[in-house]
């Protein structure tokens, strides 16, 4: 009887331990070039995706908004993000790369929309999990 609770809880610490191995999930975004991760920040903002959204920023995070000064981290921007799944803007977007040396990037989004445009300049940081968003400064020209 003994032999057998044992072999028992054994077989359950193994299948709990495979488990949480496979809870894991790998980062989609780990091996892609700057503009991929650009593209996917403006998927999330403009289309409401947020599936990548843990991925897509680095832990140190901030966005500014320098038309009311609102600053917010990485927590507070996701659920912004967040409370706004699938909220499609109705607007045309671009971006390009300012410049991009070593494991820094620097990139201009715009979203052009019927009455005004939104300008997002955005820093992206590269470390061993690939490219992250680290800043945001949204302007209004």
């Amino acid at each position: 009887m003994k032999k057998t609770l044992t072999t028992i809880a054994a077989a359950i610490i193994m299948i709990s331990s495979f488990s949480s191995f496979a809870a894991e999930k790998t980062n989609p975004l780990k091996n892609v070039e700057s503009a991929k991760v650009i593209g996917t920040y403006l998927e999330a903002t403009t289309l409401g995706s947020i599936e990548l959204n843990k991925f897509l920023f680095a832990d140190d995070f901030q966005y500014s908004n320098s038309a009311n000064d609102d600053t917010f981290n990485k927590r507070e921007y996701t659920a912004f993000l967040k409370a706004h799944k699938g909220v499609n803007f109705d607007c045309k977007t671009s971006y390009e790369i300012l410049d991009q040396s070593g494991k820094a990037c620097m990139a201009k989004a715009m979203m052009a929309f019927e009455k005004f445009t939104r300008v997002d300049y955005i820093t992206l940081s590269q470390d061993q999990d690939g490219w992250k968003v680290s800043k945001v400064v949204t302007t209004y020209p």
